[in-house]
């Protein structure tokens, strides 16, 4: 099986927070590889390619305004299903109705201010990759860890 990539940002609420550390420490012990991050702003080109499917939604000015007001933290995971994984990792959208233990469902309580985006699907992931990192900002590097989260038959 082929590993995959998704793209994660922790938003503006969840740097606020303090809760970039337990983010990453989740997404480490579960057995995902890190292969980028950085902090910046989204501007306003970056907003509207991300959330372009919200364009015409009311809430579409809300969001950009939020999103774009305090920098966020963009990470790209790696691991076999890493989409659907991390898509359970971090919970569902509105933080109150989250799973426990996922990290919305411990942490969140709002649908906006929900701390963490991560990637709908494969495609919505290389997308979302594109608008924040440049080919040069992704790393591919051995990681030994590999070999102890996934059986041999696995990793081929």
């Amino acid at each position: 099986m082929k590993p995959t990539r998704t793209a994660v940002l922790v938003k503006p609420d969840g740097l606020q927070r303090g809760l970039i550390g337990e983010i990453i420490n989740r997404f480490e012990k579960k057995g995902l590889k890190l292969v980028g991050m950085k902090m910046t702003v989204m501007n306003d080109d970056m907003l509207n390619r991300w959330y372009a499917e919200h364009r015409e939604k009311d809430f579409f000015s809300d969001l950009k305004e939020f999103m774009g007001s305090q920098p966020i933290v963009a990470m790209v995971w790696e691991g076999i299903d890493a989409v659907p994984v991390v898509r359970k990792l971090v919970g569902t959208t509105l933080g109150r109705e989250a799973e426990a233990g996922s990290i919305r469902g411990d942490f969140g309580m709002s649908q906006q201010f929900n701390l963490i985006h991560a990637s709908s699907e494969d495609e919505a992931a290389e997308n979302e990759i594109e608008i924040v990192f440049g080919k040069d900002e992704l790393f591919d590097y051995r990681w030994p860890m590999g070999d102890l989260v996934y059986a041999e038959h696995e990793r081929d």
